[in-house]
């Protein structure tokens, strides 16, 4: 089960306001990536479940994290049926995240009190995704639905917590425009991670990625 309830798992990505999304089938990589983000200073880490056996890094990942990274709060992504989103429970994740929404999942996740974050394209898919019981909806892709539909959303809407993922970039202009539009945070993946860095295993660009966006992030709430 997730070392930290929903509550401190929501905290944990409101509060820094940006969840890196990555997957490798290699588990070493996987953790020294986890690690990086950890040392930039992330909170909240999403693997996806992406390939062969993906569930297998993702728990070395989770066993890794709960010793390096003790504040670290790692889930999982790219879910679209229960049965995976409760095998990744079981391995203790720490949220789910999908590309679109199944009510069915939502069950399965607050049956155990995870966070369920559905892929939303539209203002009802929002709408039903809340009355399953899902805190955090994504906007998903972001890339096409654009901050001007955040904004749209939560004029009717305040109360909706969203996280954008699709398109998200670790620049001033791309994240102030997110966050002004009113998101909960940003998932962001490919941008933080180039392959030639990952080949590399330049960690080092990797930390100094996350703590430059989260640092434009902290700059465009306070603005």
């Amino acid at each position: 089960m997730s070392r930290f309830d929903k509550q401190a798992v929501l905290a944990k990505i409101g509060t820094t306001g940006m969840v890196p999304v990555f997957y490798h089938k290699d588990a070493e990589v996987a953790k020294n990536v986890v690690k990086a983000c950890y040392d930039g200073g992330v909170r909240a880490f999403e693997f996806t479940n992406r390939g062969d056996f993906a569930h297998e890094v993702f728990s070395e990942v989770v066993k890794f994290a709960a010793k390096e990274c003790p504040d670290m709060a790692v889930g999982v992504g790219s879910i679209v049926d229960p049965a995976t989103a409760a095998l990744y429970l079981q391995l203790g994740a720490a949220f789910v995240v999908g590309p679109l929404f199944n009510p069915e999942v939502a069950k399965v996740c607050n049956r155990r009190l995870v966070p369920y974050t559905p892929g939303c394209g539209s203002i009802s898919e929002v709408g039903f995704a809340q009355e399953a019981g899902c805190d955090l909806c994504k906007v998903f892709p972001g890339d096409v639905l654009g901050p001007k539909f955040v904004k749209g959303l939560l004029a009717p809407m305040p109360w909706s917590k969203l996280m954008v993922t699709g398109g998200v970039e670790p620049t001033m202009d791309n994240l102030s425009a997110w966050i002004k539009a009113g998101v909960y945070c940003v998932g962001m993946g490919s941008k933080l991670f180039p392959k030639d860095k990952v080949v590399a295993g330049d960690w080092a660009y990797v930390t100094e990625k996350c703590r430059e966006a989260l640092g434009y992030v902290a700059e465009a709430r306070k603005a």
